[in-house]
């Protein structure tokens, strides 16, 4: 009986560190949000989003650059402006990453990758 007392704190210290590990520094799986973006930052950093396929993709041939529109995990919709050339996949893919940074009224993609 006293040696199942010995173990009961270390296994609750073990459980709790399983626990704190998972919650806060295991990799996030699924969407992201543009909440955990600041607009005053121009640090490019990823995001995984869904495609919104009912909106048109446009393509500006003279500034090299083409926008979509996204929804991140809370429904925030989105415009994106990233690379003229986007993956031959990209209008099939449900969700795409993203690298890049957010403005005030779209996110910039330096690269759109399928996810």
């Amino acid at each position: 009986m006293k040696t199942i007392q010995k173990l009961i704190l270390p296994l609750l210290f073990v459980l709790l560190i399983i626990i704190v590990y998972s919650v806060y520094f295991s990799p996030q799986k699924g969407l992201g949000s543009f909440s955990d973006f600041d607009t005053n930052n121009t640090a490019n950093k990823e995001i995984i989003v869904k495609l919104i396929k009912d909106k048109p993709i446009s393509k500006d041939e003279n500034n090299g650059i083409s926008t979509f529109y996204v929804l991140d995990k809370n429904g925030v919709e989105q415009p994106v402006q990233g690379p003229l050339m986007l993956p031959n996949n990209f209008n099939d893919a449900e969700t795409i990453k993203l690298r890049g940074h957010l403005h005030t009224d779209h996110f910039h993609a330096t690269e759109v990758t399928v996810n």
